[in-house]
């Protein structure tokens, strides 16, 4: 059908929205060692992603073999699925650049290239990220994450085989490999704390078939509700209808957040069963109430998968095999009086009880709860706890939950659940007395169990604990195969228009937010200007608010074929509504300077010869006694806090010599003749910590409203094809260093053809 045309996707890759589904997963976390061959693997691996196609197919195939058997799994249907994914670090090692040079701050793309180690998510003490078996940010660097699922163990062993052998061959490092299957026997479909897992999962619009009646959740699902794919899958529809912040070749990818969770079970039982003679003590719960009953309440179902919210009193599992277990609400339970507020599912998916206070109507659930809503997948690892047993499935066996999610925005899905509901003591919030973190999954600390007129205080420990995380990327099926040529985009490389120098528009510089500069480069027939703008702010956006114009079309640039530099006038800016500058330009090869003169309102609408004019013609270096020996200069960096300084303003001259960018340091007084001299003669570049690895500026430019912010002033650095940010301090030594490292002059947009 087409309204389900996300099932005949084959770029979208398998397991986001279309599960493997599979008994058998293994997960093996890889390392490039040759950058070179890491391509040539991901050529060679592409053909072996399963599709979103593929696996839709095979699952409703085998579905329907399920449903002609009574239920039991049809033995004739049996795949093997994998997936890729791959971490910040692996994309820039493949693409051979940063994928993401600029990122919003606090956004999804700045959590995905920070990675999971460095975020606040609650892993402290013993869940501490030097405490993982992977994703530490300390040991071996996570460059992808290879997923195999299959339906049989030996099937898993033999695709298992196989690629270790194409790593082993590529170079690639299997960092750590990490199993999972399904619980045997009466456990099959449950967690290590013995409920049953996976219940709750969203439904796709364009994948999964709406109700015919309640088009809002899917047919056969009662309660499982449709969410936009493009909360899961980037570049698609959304719940709110605005486009996520992401590039290009993001678009049918996926974010994923992999996470080794350790699970205490002996002492998750024995805690409850302590809690449970609290409550009783207290007189809150029925006499008869078990274990089982009190941790009922600290998942929000029975083990059956039975919400508590339906039927409070004992399991009923029947309920889950009508297809019910999904189809509730928390609208009539907002004191949490039978599904505690502290409750996993409560916790992780509100539905439709959340409220801003007491006595306020709940949210609606479309928008507000749609936008949080993640894919799961994932399985268990290690044996059962069997305390009849001494061996395998012992109190001390590693055991826990694979967890695996997709989303399309890390920080406003997986992050913000996990943060502001599961580990959060205050969530609901404004409550009396606060709910406490989640009580399945949540951090150790105080839980309130609420009843009619009274709030018994219950106290857990922590029975999860995260011993590795990743945060990844799945690309699309095209994404994957550009990657295998060293490539993000099909599309021809951005072309940059050299910039050799800016001119600070005098009368828009900080007006409405934003400042304006001629960015002087060479066209076609000759020089060239255009005028770009950069905004206040964080993210100093740039833009180009009027496309290159000639410069033969000033008088003030009259047999100008190009300009090396430009430098204010220090004390001549803004007088009687003009401003004067020194242009350094070449004629015959030999560079001259001249001084010219801008009107107020020149880019505005002044005629040329009006707003530009030449004030002195052109005059030799040498005209300037702190030139000496200079042949060329390059550029000009103010001294920040050395300017109009008992009458003088200093600044570092970068000039070249003998074929070799040097500096020198020169002063020029006020005054009609500008008397200039040398305080400082030639050094090398290497003296400079924030120009480490240049051998020749092009151009610095004062970040707008970031000088003499704190002693400390930023400047961009331009060089060949790249732009730093490095700040100067106030004071004597002017100490230097980078503040952002080396980017791509493609980020700027304004210098971007």
């Amino acid at each position: 059908m087409d309204e389900l045309k996300l099932r005949d996707s084959d770029d979208i890759q398998g397991d986001v929205i279309a599960g493997f589904k599979k008994d058998q997963m293994t997960l093996l976390f890889l390392k490039f060692e040759d950058a070179a061959r890491a391509r040539t693997w991901v050529k060679g691996l592409e053909p072996q992603i399963s599709t979103t196609r593929q696996v839709a197919a095979f699952n409703a195939a085998f579905r329907k073999a399920r449903e002609a058997s009574a239920g039991d799994d049809p033995k004739s249907l049996k795949a093997t699925w994998t997936n890729v994914s791959f971490t910040y670090e692996g994309l820039r090692e493949l693409a051979g650049k940063d994928p993401l040079p600029s990122v919003e701050p606090m956004s999804g793309l700045e959590a995905f290239k920070q990675g999971s180690d460095k975020r606040a998510l609650g892993d402290t003490g013993d869940s501490s990220p030097e405490m993982w078996l992977f994703g530490n940010g300390k040991g071996q660097p996570i460059h992808a994450v290879l997923t195999i699922a299959s339906d049989t163990v030996q099937d898993l062993q033999a695709a298992l085989r196989q690629q270790r052998e194409a790593c082993a061959a590529s170079k690639i490092v299997i960092v750590f490999q990490q199993d999972g299957a399904t619980l045997p026997g009466t456990r099959r479909g449950k967690e290590h704390f013995g409920f049953k897992d996976g219940v709750s999962e969203p439904g796709v619009i364009g994948f999964d078939e709406p109700d015919p009646v309640k088009p809002e959740f899917v047919k056969g699902k009662h309660g499982t509700r449709l969410i936009p794919p493009g909360e899961f899958v980037v570049g698609l529809d959304r719940v709110d209808g605005v486009p996520l912040k992401t590039p290009d070749w993001a678009d049918n990818g996926s974010f994923q957040v992999v996470r080794r969770l350790g699970q205490d079970v002996p002492g998750f039982w024995s805690q409850v069963a302590g809690q449970l003679k609290v409550l009783k003590k207290a007189k809150v719960v029925p006499p008869e109430a078990t274990s089982e009953w009190l941790a009922a309440r600290l998942v929000g179902r029975w083990r059956s998968g039975t919400p508590v919210a339906t039927c409070p009193h004992a399991d009923r599992p029947s309920n889950a095999l009508a297809g019910e277990d999904n189809d509730f609400g928390f609208r009539n339970d907002p004191e949490g009086y039978i599904t505690p507020l502290f409750s996993h599912l409560r916790c992780t998916n509100p539905r439709d009880g959340l409220q801003e206070k007491p006595g306020d109507p709940p949210f609606d659930e479309n928008p507000v709860m749609d936008r949080r809503r993640i894919i799961r997948r994932g399985a268990p690892y290690g044996a059962p706890f069997d305390p009849a047993s001494e061996g395998p499935g012992g109190p001390d066996e590693k055991r826990g939950l694979l967890f695996v999610c997709y989303q399309s925005d890390l920080v406003e899905q997986f992050e913000f659940i996990q943060k502001r509901w599961i580990d959060s003591p205050d969530f609901p919030p404004n409550r009396a007395n606060k709910p406490g973190p989640d009580g399945m999954v949540g951090a150790a600390g105080q839980l309130s169990y609420e009843t009619p007129g009274k709030t018994t205080q219950l106290t857990l420990s922590q029975f999860v604990n995260t011993e590795g995380s990743v945060y990844a990327f799945v690309p699309s099926l095209t994404l994957l195969r550009l990657l295998g040529d060293g490539r993000l985009t099909d599309k021809p490389p951005a072309v940059v228009r050299p910039t050799d120098a800016f001119l600070p528009i005098p009368d828009m510089q900080r007006a409405d937010g934003k400042s304006w500069y001629w960015a002087y480069g060479t066209g076609g027939d000759g020089g060239v200007c255009r005028t770009v703008s950069i905004a206040d702010g964080d993210e100093h956006r740039d833009v180009r608010e009027r496309p290159d114009r000639s410069l033969s079309t000033w008088p003030c640039y009259a047999g100008v074929t190009k300009v090396d530099a430009i430098l204010p006038v220090p004390d001549e800016q803004r007088i009687n509504g003009r401003s004067r500058f020194w242009l350094f330009h070449t004629v015959e090869g030999r560079q001259v300077y001249r001084l010219i003169s801008i009107a107020d309102g020149a880019e505005t609408g002044l005629p040329p010869e009006q707003a530009g004019r030449v004030d002195r013609p052109d005059r030799p270096l040498s005209a300037w006694a702190s030139f000496s020996g200079v042949e060329q200069v390059d550029a000009f960096l103010p001294v920040p806090d050395m300017q109009r300084v008992n009458g003088k303003s200093w600044y570092w001259v970068f000039h070249t010599q003998m074929g070799a960018q040097v500096y020198r340091l020169i002063s020029i007084a006020d005054g009609s003749a500008h008397q200039d001299v040398i305080e400082r003669g030639d050094r090398g570049l290497d003296l400079w910590r924030s120009l480490t690895g240049i051998t020749r500026v092009d151009e610095f430019l004062a970040v707008p409203d970031m000088q003499r912010i704190n002693g400390m002033s930023l400047f961009w650095v331009f060089h060949q094809d790249k732009y730093r940010i490095i700040v100067i301090r106030d004071g004597h030594g002017h100490e230097d260093q980078i503040t952002v490292e080396d980017r791509p002059l493609t980020v700027w947009t304004s210098l971007t053809s």
